[in-house]
């Protein structure tokens, strides 16, 4: 077999004792395939050399190189990063999946629009809100005994205020049940209340962990645990205990985004200043077709979008009891996945109506015969 490769000391050796008055001729432009040791040397003893130049003594006559081989030998090549290297920087630079799914949610929640014109309300809007009122008063819904508001309930109106602050700030992307308990299982709530953690002062003293080990399992519990803290201190130094009274206050806790700040200002100080939307809210406006993006028929992205929306034709009458009203259905009729769109009464009024109801058959498992059967 021809040779097509040689070793870049061959190489170099042969440079060295070639005729200096004959030189080295360098094809600019080497073929990779040619038998000709001369075309091939270029690129063999450029990376030879970029591997070993450092090392002491290994090239003791390499001035005498002709002139043109010791530029090519002292050029550094144009390399892709060292693998290691690269991996490091890929490291540094990149942040955890979970780590970026808490800054995602938080910053989402924390976002607030600005108020829009007002439109033309839905059409058959009172028609659509009379009929999930009937379906609601046939049957109950977690949030019926298990809402934010009812946190604190048995306390006097200050620590009340702060019982109904930690509940909303601890429900974020948590069932209800897991808040507030359910049946004889004690919920967030309740532990923190029994632990004499629902007044600032006590959560103050008390420890992260702690307070981590207590609120698990509500979604980002750790995270939850430093906001707790933070939110704790802020209400001692700034409010006496007590909880800001104004939406602009409570947007500026840590962890408290629009949805809890209308929901405490409403609960903690009876200022109605807008509606709360939440997941269940969000959903059913935009399965209704009751909220679109500004100056579009597109869908609303976030509940911000949604609240915006909603509050540009919405009474402002029925701002409070919308909330209740919309969680309930979601979390018994129009349910996240799958609704139960074959009871609900007011499906012929709904554009979404049995267009969610089917499971996607590329997550249906097949079955697969066994043989001899």
């Amino acid at each position: 077999m021809a040779n097509t490769r040689r070793s870049s000391r061959q190489l170099l050796t042969k440079s060295l004792e070639t005729d200096g008055t004959r030189g080295v001729t360098i094809d600019p432009q080497p073929n990779p395939v040619s038998e000709t040791p001369v075309e091939d040397s270029e690129p063999e003893v450029r990376t030879y050399a970029r591997n070993k130049r450092n090392r002491a003594g290994r090239f003791s006559d390499a001035d005498n190189l002709p002139e043109q081989l010791s530029r090519q030998l002292n050029q550094k090549p144009a390399i892709l990063p060292d693998i290691e290297e690269f991996e490091y920087k890929t490291k540094a630079n990149k942040v955890p999946r979970q780590k970026q799914t808490i800054q995602t949610h938080m910053s989402r929640e924390k976002e607030v629009l600005s108020p829009v014109s007002a439109v033309d309300p839905p059409a058959n809007w009172k028609e659509v809100l009379e009929g999930i009122r009937k379906m609601r008063s046939s049957e109950d819904a977690p949030v019926d005994s298990m809402g934010c508001e009812k946190a604190g309930s048995f306390l006097p109106p200050k620590e009340r205020r702060f019982a109904v602050l930690v509940s909303s700030l601890l429900s974020s992307q948590t069932k209800d049940e897991v808040t507030h308990g359910k049946s004889q299982v004690a919920g967030a709530i309740q532990r923190l209340s029994q632990a004499g953690l629902l007044v600032p002062d006590a959560v103050v003293k008390a420890n992260e962990t702690t307070l981590s080990n207590i609120i698990y399992p509500v979604g980002f519990y750790s995270r939850k645990a430093q906001y707790l803290k933070k939110v704790a201190e802020i209400c001692l130094e700034k409010y006496e205990g007590d909880i800001p009274g104004s939406l602009e206050g409570l947007l500026s806790l840590p962890g408290i985004g629009p949805k809890m700040a209308h929901l405490v200002m409403n609960v903690g100080w009876n200022d109605v200043q807008g509606i709360c939307v939440d997941t269940h809210v969000h959903r059913i406006c935009n399965r209704l077709g009751w909220v679109s993006k500004p100056g579009s028929n597109r869908k609303t992205s976030t509940p911000e979008e949604t609240r915006v929306s909603l509050q540009t034709w919405l009474p402002k009458d029925e701002w409070v009891a919308i909330n209740p009203l919309l969680v309930g259905f979601g979390q018994t009729i129009c349910t996240p996945l799958r609704p139960h769109c074959e009871d609900c009464r007011v499906s012929n009024c709904c554009p979404s109506a049995f267009k969610e109801t089917a499971v996607s058959t590329s997550k249906t498992k097949k079955s697969i015969p066994m043989k001899g059967s």
